[in-house]
Order: structure tokens, then C-alpha cells, then sequence
């Protein structure tokens, strides 16, 4: 899995204003049966992307050599369904590394997070605004600034902030997984558990 550090990102987006996308949209149960999270990319919107035949869908957003960019911009209630972390995985694997939704399903939230891929929840109207942007100029960018907590469309200059659990924000910016942080505080553990005996 990347453990690429979260700094401050601005790039180009690809616009899905689709509400209620769930996992088996995001990743179909037909390609779960592996189990390491290499690969799950090429599936990632498997049946919008391809036909039964695996031709490519050339009006899916994904197949429009017009829009690229690690920033995937989706409708509300993203993620919802089943908890199969798989979805973050192909999420994570394809390439994005922010999704930007006016609401995200708890568990698929976190699975992003333990994805270093960031959730960032804005407003509907922010959402609306930018669906606008980039349909007007599909090269429209975003910056996301994690440190500063805050999501800006470049094209218009709105900007808004943005919630995050405080560890995982810790652990996006320093790269760092939940058994990378343990080992990271190794010293601290020993010595407080040291004091107790």
C-alpha cells in the first residue's frame, strides 16, 4: 500500500454526480476473492467503466481522456452498502488519493482513511458549485490542504473547511498506518508499561 505523505494537494478532478454510489458499484462482489490490495484499481467502477464484453464505455467520465486527476468529486452518500474494505482498495489502487462528497458511509469513510486516501465532506452547495466548475472547464483544479483543513475550488476561490479525526489526520500527514504509529511510539509503550510494574 502507498504511504504517501498528505501535505497540501491541487489538481484536476473527475466529476461523478451520481448520489447513493455504493460498494458494489465502486468495486462489483464478483472481484473480491483476492485477498492482498494489489490490482483492485482496474476494477474500480468495473461495469460503468466496461461492457460485458470489456469494451470501454466511452461516455464514462473515467474513459474522457478530458478528465484526469487524483480528486474524485462524487454525489452524496458515497460508499454506502456493504462495509468491503475492497472498495477503498480500488479507490486507493486506481490512483485518487481525496474523495469529495457532501456525505460519505461511516465505515467506508474509515476505510478510506486507512487507505491514506482522505474523505473530505463539503457542503451540497459547495458540492453543486463545483460539479459546475468543472463542467464548465474540465481542467478546473482543487487544492486540498490538510494541515490547514480546508478545500478550495481554483476556479471561483470558494473554500471551505473541513472535519478530520485528529489521529488520522496525524497519521495521513506522516504516512504513517496503525501499526506504523504503534511501532512509532515503541519507546513510549515500553516505558509506560515499565512504570507499572
Amino acid at each position: 500500500m502507498k504511504k504517501e505523505k498528505f501535505n497540501i494537494i491541487t489538481d484536476s478532478c473527475i466529476p461523478l454526480p451520481l448520489e447513493n454510489i455504493d460498494t458494489d458499484q465502486i468495486v462489483p462482489a464478483r472481484f473480491l476473492k483476492a485477498t492482498t490490495r494489489e490490482g483492485f484499481g482496474e476494477n474500480l467502477f468495473r461495469d460503468w467503466r466496461f461492457d460485458k464484453d470489456g469494451n470501454r464505455i466511452d461516455s464514462f467520465v473515467m474513459n474522457n481522456p478530458k478528465y484526469k486527476g487524483c480528486i474524485l468529486v462524487a454525489g452524496k452518500n458515497f460508499g454506502c452498502g456493504s462495509s468491503r474494505e475492497h472498495a477503498a482498495w480500488a479507490i486507493a489502487d486506481y490512483g485518487f488519493r481525496v474523495v469529495v462528497s457532501s456525505f460519505f458511509a461511516d465505515i467506508h469513510k474509515n476505510n478510506e482513511l486507512n487507505n491514506f486516501v482522505l474523505p473530505v465532506v463539503v457542503s451540497e452547495r459547495f458540492l453543486a458549485n463545483l460539479f459546475g466548475s468543472i463542467a464548465a472547464d474540465p481542467s478546473t483544479q482543487v487544492t486540498i490542504d490538510l494541515p490547514a483543513q480546508t478545500i478550495t475550488n481554483n476556479a471561483t476561490g470558494e473554500c471551505e473547511s473541513f472535519e478530520i479525526n485528529g489521529y488520522k489526520k496525524h497519521c495521513l500527514m506522516n504516512g504513517l498506518d496503525d501499526i506504523d504509529f504503534l511501532l512509532s511510539n515503541k519507546e513510549k509503550i515500553e516505558e509506560y508499561e515499565s512504570s507499572l510494574s
